[in-house]
């Protein structure tokens, strides 16, 4: 009797924690009544939409989700390592050549001393005839020009003509089966893409770098008279200048120029000129030997609330002239400095680097009509466009 007793209240007790757990779980802890299977379907649904690793059969190696590879084994050929040589006369001071001086040395001092200074840099192969794109300053002064080929051939190059207002300058070389890089739009990258730069970093060899498209357009640097720059955070370096900034295609998208560094090494901000700029400047250096472009003869800039007031005049947006230049097409038409020009051929102004390159595009002899303000008087002006001055060289001779 009295063990049936016990079984009961046993029986009875452990009925009741189950009614108390069963509502503690409704009550409180709904979720875990519920189905899992959903939850399970949306991680797997995730995990198949991860591109795997997979080995390459061709080769045997493993190949990750993301490579490059394939862009630069497409582009890299057509980048070369430039080595140019020059021949430096150091003066002689003028104590060493007062005669009093040499009756007690001799004239051994006397004589110039000459020193041979060599440089690296990189370049584009941007036809198969021979053809390829650097920078002006990699190649300035130069007396002998050497290009090494990613296959280990090597050549003189000649200079078929530069452009110091863009720092691009054409080289030419005589050699056959010449690789060739595939051009691309650098006007359709957008901030955010993918670039490779290709170059000879301090002359370490042909090295591959990577990062994304930081800025476009970039101007105001004070690094040439044109500026319209793809700013990147890839490493650049001394020894990239000239090399090709690729995207993802292998496509040549721009040519690495410059970078702004506190140490002389990259720090994230390297800048790159536009194809799209080099190929134009490129094309009238193989036709014409230089560049041609129009001129008005001014110094100007953007017309700003604070300079409106430090002169006198109303603000009104456009650019203002600081100086002009007294037989220049401007000052022939009677610009005068403080003048504010607000439109060229009737497209309004709206930064003085796009004036100045809409001016840069015209031909020299055309005219072009000015509208604007002098002394908060409206005035038209009609200015006939004259070449830029500047250093023409020779067209190689091929």
């Amino acid at each position: 009797m009295k063990i049936r007793k016990l079984l009961s209240f046993i029986l009875q007790t452990v009925m009741a924690g189950l009614a108390v757990a069963f509502l503690y779980v409704l009550l409180l802890e709904p979720a875990l009544l519920r189905d899992n299977s959903r939850v399970v379907e949306v991680r797997e649904t995730v995990e198949d939409t991860v591109p795997a690793a997979t080995a390459d059969p061709a080769t045997g190696g493993w190949n990750g989700p993301v490579s490059y590879a394939d862009a630069v084994e497409k582009a890299i050929p057509a980048v070369v390592n430039i080595h140019t040589a020059k021949v430096i006369t150091h003066r002689v001071h003028p104590l060493l050549e007062d005669p009093v001086f040499q009756q007690f040395f001799g004239d051994r001092f006397a004589k110039a001393r000459k020193e041979i200074q060599t440089s690296l840099g990189s370049g584009v192969l941007i036809s198969a005839q021979g053809y390829l794109l650097t920078n002006n300053h990699v190649i300035e002064g130069a007396d002998q020009i050497q290009v090494l080929l990613s296959d280990g051939r090597s050549a003189k190059a000649t200079v078929a003509g530069i452009d110091e207002d863009t720092d691009l300058a054409v080289l030419y070389i005589h050699t056959d089966n010449l690789p060739s890089i595939v051009i691309g739009d650098s006007g359709k990258q957008r901030v955010g893409d993918v670039v490779l730069a290709i170059g000879n970093p301090f002359g370490v060899g042909q090295t591959v770098t990577s990062g994304i498209i930081s800025a476009t357009g970039r101007d105001h640097l004070g690094i040439t008279a044109y500026e319209e720059f793809i700013q990147t955070d890839a490493a650049i370096n001394p020894g990239n200048s000239g090399g090709a900034l690729i995207n993802t295609r292998g496509e040549l998208i721009g040519i690495n120029s410059a970078i702004y560094s506190r140490s002389g090494g990259s720090q994230g901000i390297g800048f790159a000129i536009p194809i799209n700029l080099a190929k134009g400047v490129m094309t009238q250096i193989i036709e014409k030997g230089h560049v041609v472009r129009g001129w008005l003869g001014i110094e100007a800039q953007d017309m700003t609330p604070l300079l409106a007031k430090s002169y006198g005049l109303t603000y009104r947006p456009g650019m203002l002239i600081g100086g002009v230049m007294r037989d220049g097409p401007a000052g022939k038409a009677g610009l005068e400095p403080t003048d504010i020009v607000v439109s060229i051929n009737g497209k309004m102004i709206e930064e003085t680097s796009e004036a100045m390159k809409t001016i840069s595009e015209q031909q020299p002899g055309t005219f072009i009509t000015l509208t604007g303000y002098r002394k908060d008087v409206p005035f038209t002006a009609r200015v006939q466009i004259m070449q830029r001055p500047g250093k023409v060289t020779p067209k190689a001779r091929l």
